[in-house]
C-alpha cells in the first residue's frame, strides 16, 4: 500500500494580515485625498507649510507600497519593520503642527489621519495585547503632545484606539490558542487511528499466533510448555502495547508564524496492487464455508471498492475467530450477506454459549481488542457500522453494515509527524 504525507496547514490569523494590507493602501489613500480636498473650520485650506505636508505624504505612499510584502504573514513583519513603521506614523503626528499652525487650536485630522491605526494593528496582529498596549501608547502620546491643549474629543479618540488595539490583540492570543489545541487535536485523532489500524492488523496475525502457541504449548507439555508460558507472556506484553493509547508529541509550534501545521501519513489504499475496481465480496467470503461454518448469499455478484470488500472480509474472519476461541470448535456459525441498494449487509451468527454482560469492557480493559479494533473500527474506518447482539445460552449475531459509497476518506490518518 502506498503512503502519502498529508500536510493541514490552519491560520486564523492569515485572514487579518490581508485585511491589514488592505487597510493600509486604503486608509493612505484617505490620508492624500484628505490633505488635497480636505478645510478648515473656516472653510479655507488648512496647510501653511503645504511642502511638509506634501514631502510627508510622498513618503507615506511610497513606504506604505514598498512595505506591503511586510504585512502578509507574521512570518515577514519582523520587529525592526513594525518599529520603523510606528516610527513613519509618530513622525507624521508630530509633523502635523508644522504643516497646519491652526491644528493645535482645533480638532483636525493629523497628516497620517487613520493610517496611523493600521500601524498599531500590526503590533496587535504580530504580538498579542501586550505589543499593542505598547504601540498604542506611543500613539496616544504622540496625539496629545501634538494638540498642545488635548481637548475632551482628542482624549476619546485616544482611547479609543488604545482599547480597541488591545481588545484585537487579545482576540488574535486567543485565537492562536485555539488553534494550537484544535492541530493538537487533529494529532492524536491522526495518531490514534494509525495505532488502531496498526492494532487491528496485530490482532488478525501476531497475537492470535501467540495465543495458539500458548495452547498448543500447553496441551503438550515438556518443553513445549515452557515454550507456550514465552509466548503468553509476550502476548500479554504485546496486548499492553497496542491498548497503551500512546501519542506521539506534538510539534505544531514549529511553524506557528504561518498557523498550526499538522503532518499526517495516510495509507492510499487505492494505489495498492492488485486493485482493479470493485470486488465480489462473495468472492472474499466463501472460502470461509465449511462443515462448521454455512455461507449464503444472493446468487449475483456483490460489489465493493476493493478496499471497502478487504476490510469487511477481515471484519468477517475476524467474527468467525471469535466464534472458534469462544464458542469452541464444534460450534456452529452462519455467514449471511444482504445486498441492499445503499448498502451491502454481512451477518455472522453463531449457535455458542454467547457473551456474558460486561464480557466485552472487560476484555478491552484487559488489551484484547478483537471486537473493539478488528470489527467495529475496520466499520467505523469505512463509514458504516458493526452492531452485536448476544444473549447467554442463545449464541451471539454480528451485524456488519458497509455503505456502497463511502462516506468518509478511505485514506487512514497516520502518525503524526
Amino acid at each position: 500500500m502506498a503512503k502519502r504525507e498529508r500536510v493541514v496547514r490552519m491560520s486564523v490569523e492569515l485572514p487579518l494580515w490581508r485585511a491589514l494590507t488592505g487597510y493600509r493602501v486604503l486608509t493612505m489613500i484617505y490620508a492624500v485625498l484628505l490633505a488635497i480636498f480636505g478645510k478648515d473650520n473656516f472653510g479655507q485650506q488648512r496647510f501653511e507649510r503645504p511642502w511638509v505636508a506634501v514631502a510627508y505624504l510622498a513618503f507615506l505612499c511610497v513606504w506604505t507600497l514598498a512595505t506591503l510584502p511586510k504585512v502578509r504573514s507574521a512570518a515577514n513583519c519582523t520587529k525592526r519593520f513594525l518599529v520603523a513603521d510606528l516610527v513613519v506614523a509618530l513622525t507624521g503626528i508630530l509633523l502635523t503642527p508644522l504643516a497646519d499652525v491652526d491644528s493645535q487650536s482645533f480638532d483636525g485630522p493629523t497628516l497620517p489621519s487613520i493610517w496611523t491605526a493600521g500601524a498599531v494593528l500590526a503590533f496587535a496582529i504580530k504580538g498579542g495585547w501586550r505589543w499593542a498596549a505598547f504601540a498604542s501608547t506611543f500613539v496616544a502620546a504622540a496625539n496629545i503632545i501634538q494638540r498642545g491643549e488635548p481637548s475632551r474629543d482628542t482624549y476619546h479618540n485616544v482611547l479609543l484606539v488604545w482599547v480597541a488595539s488591545i481588545a484585537i490583540g487579545y482576540v488574535v492570543e486567543v485565537a492562536r490558542a485555539s488553534e494550537r489545541t484544535l492541530a493538537r487535536a487533529l494529532e492524536i485523532e491522526a495518531a490514534t487511528r494509525e495505532r488502531e489500524r496498526l492494532a487491528r492488523d496485530i490482532h488478525d496475525s501476531v497475537l492470535q499466533v501467540l495465543a495458539m502457541v500458548q495452547r498448543r504449548g500447553a496441551a503438550i507439555g515438556g518443553e513445549a510448555a515452557d515454550l507456550g508460558r514465552m509466548a503468553g507472556e509476550q502476548e500479554v506484553a504485546l496486548r499492553t502495547l497496542v491498548s497503551s493509547g500512546l501519542v506521539p508529541p506534538t510539534r505544531v509550534s514549529e511553524d506557528a508564524a504561518d498557523g498550526a501545521v499538522v503532518r499526517t501519513v495516510e495509507v492510499d489504499e487505492e494505489d495498492s496492487p492488485g486493485d482493479g475496481g470493485p470486488v465480489d465480496l462473495r468472492a472474499l467470503l466463501a472460502p470461509h464455508a465449511g462443515s462448521r461454518t454455512s455461507f449464503a448469499e444472493p446468487g449475483a455478484p456483490v460489489l465493493l471498492p476493493a478496499p471497502s470488500a478487504r476490510e469487511l472480509a477481515a471484519a468477517v474472519s475476524a467474527a468467525l475467530d471469535n466464534v472458534r476461541v469462544h464458542a469452541g470448535p464444534d460450534a456452529q456459525a452462519w455467514i449471511l450477506v444482504e445486498d441492499e441498494p445503499d448498502e451491502v449487509i454481512v451477518t455472522v451468527r453463531d449457535d455458542g454459549p454467547g457473551i456474558p454482560e460486561g464480557r466485552l469492557a472487560q476484555a478491552e480493559g484487559e488489551g484484547r481488542l478483537g471486537v473493539a479494533l478488528s470489527i467495529r473500527g475496520r466499520l467505523r474506518d469505512l463509514g458504516g457500522t458493526a452492531e452485536l447482539i448476544s444473549v447467554p445460552g442463545q449464541g451471539c449475531e454480528v451485524e456488519l453494515k458497509v455503505p456502497k459509497a463511502p462516506k468518509v476518506s478511505r485514506g487512514k490518518a497516520g502518525t503524526a509527524r
